[in-house]
């Protein structure tokens, strides 16, 4: 091994490598299954952490969140918790596609979810890097830590998300560093995963800057209020619960003096000199992706939505980009309201390592190792819902590989989760995959408002859902 064991822990059940929106959902599926489980986090404030979009839910993600409640996952609640405006999207077509969709409190969003882990009993966070996964007869043993702390262990669960060997990027400038300035997982993962026969690829995605406030003229924009009629996420609140002052956010939109600038600086942009090797999303490219692609469209809508009841900064949705800062200085202030806009985080693309997802089976376990399973943006995919969804069935199936009872796998007919695993797994994607209601072949029937209704039973079954719960299902 490239790295000594120092000591070694008591065994446990599970490790979770990762605490984003899939470690997270699998850590706290694990124990509230019984495993004894184990968290490991690069930094213990990035729990949770949303460095991108200050927002959970949307078109076909709200289907997804709420899924993820109706199993008995935690995100819905999370977000009820901690929204400051809740919209229905899609109303003015048929129920199949209303989603709902919530701006967070980013802080209070993290802080809430590492608080519900910290009290989970059988789950423990650590602050440790996770840099060697050890197996025995083909099958998971335990998993050594940079320090040289060795956990026996009965089973993985890989949520890296864009950490792992991740480089941010805007112009010339290149660190080695993960999202939000985090540090990168560095430490020999990559190389291990590959020693045990699992090839990696590199993907790319990216987020606008953020920018003082305060600076910002809103006369020039229109204001997006939050609905007054309130949706809870979680199928376990009702509006009364939840209900709270709301936020507005703000929509504005590029012209053409804008493009004039990103053309005009296309050279300097690392996706098109070849400084990025990544594949990025294609349902969420950048603006000089926007720019090139849509040569025909005059103007691309602007969202800006604040990241909190308790910071200034706003995030200036639809506008990521990986030009260097003097360019995006130029490019936001030609922004309808963005003319004095004083920029507090650059906006920068994000390289990382993940996986090709069709080395899984539907249970998201790997066909090569029993008992290592993966979740989240390591798999291929984008987005904080679609995260989530993995690394709860990878929780639940990683428990009931332990306990040796079947595992869930559900249906395209069933749920959209059932469509997203079912497209990364079968389907060959070479770009970070996005949920999209088009993808979901029985959409009419699989509406977010009948979740509860389709897999609250999944969940009571897996172990998840109290018999109380499932009671009021059946009455």
């Amino acid at each position: 091994k490239a790295h000594q064991i120092v000591y070694w822990e008591e065994e446990i059940d599970v490790a979770v490598i990762g605490g984003g929106h899939a470690g997270c959902e699998a850590a706290l599926a694990c124990a509230r299954l019984g495993m004894r489980t184990v968290l490991f986090a690069m930094n213990l404030d990035s729990i949770a952490m949303m460095p991108c979009n200050p927002n959970i839910g949307g078109t076909s993600k709200g289907h997804l969140v709420r899924e993820i409640d109706a199993l008995g996952g935690e995100m819905g609640k999370n977000i009820d918790r901690t929204y400051i405006q809740s919209r229905m999207l899609n109303t003015a077509k048929g129920p199949a596609v209303h989603s709902l969709r919530a701006q967070a409190d980013k802080a209070r969003y993290k802080e809430e979810m590492k608080l519900v882990l910290e009290k989970q009993d059988s789950l423990w966070v650590r602050q440790s890097e996770v840099v060697y996964i050890d197996t025995k007869d083909g099958r998971v043993s335990g998993v050594l830590t940079a320090p040289g702390g060795y956990y026996p262990c009965k089973s993985a669960i890989i949520c890296t998300g864009t950490y792992l060997q991740a480089s941010c990027i805007h112009g010339a400038y290149r660190v080695q560093t993960g999202p939000g300035g985090m540090q990168a997982a560095c430490g020999g993962l990559t190389d291990c995963l590959r020693d045990l026969g699992l090839p990696l690829r590199r993907f790319k995605t990216g987020t606008p800057a953020r920018v003082d406030g305060r600076t910002l003229d809103f006369h020039k924009m229109e204001e997006q209020k939050g609905d007054e009629h309130i949706v809870p996420f979680s199928f376990e609140n009702t509006p009364d619960s939840i209900r709270r002052p709301q936020r507005s956010c703000w929509l504005t939109y590029t012209n053409e003096k804008t493009h004039e600038i990103i053309r005009a600086n296309l050279d300097r942009s690392p996706l098109y000199s070849g400084m990025i090797e990544g594949t990025g999303p294609r349902y969420c490219p950048s603006i000089e992706d926007k720019v090139v692609r849509f040569a025909d469209k005059n103007r691309h809508q602007v969202f800006i939505e604040p990241e909190g009841l308790y910071t200034n900064e706003m995030y200036i949705g639809g506008m990521s980009s990986s030009l260097p800062e003097d360019v995006q200085e130029e490019m936001y202030h030609s922004v309808p309201g963005l003319e004095h806009a004083k920029i507090v985080k650059n906006a920068y693309a994000i390289e990382y390592d993940c996986i090709n997802p069709r080395q899984l089976y539907p249970t998201l376990e790997f066909k090569k190792i029993k008992g290592l399973f993966s979740g989240g943006q390591f798999n291929g995919s984008s987005g904080y819902e679609e995260a989530a969804a993995q690394g709860l069935i990878a929780g639940i199936n990683a428990a009931l590989e332990v306990k040796g009872q079947e595992q869930l796998i559900l249906d395209r007919s069933e749920a959209y989760i059932g469509v997203l695993i079912d497209d990364l797994v079968t389907k060959e994607n070479h770009e970070p995959y996005r949920m999209m209601t088009s993808r979901a072949e029985y959409r009419l029937l699989l509406r977010q408002d009948n979740a509860d209704l389709r897999l609250r039973k999944k969940g009571y079954q897996a172990g998840l859902i109290s018999e109380e719960d499932y009671q009021k299902i059946l009455t």
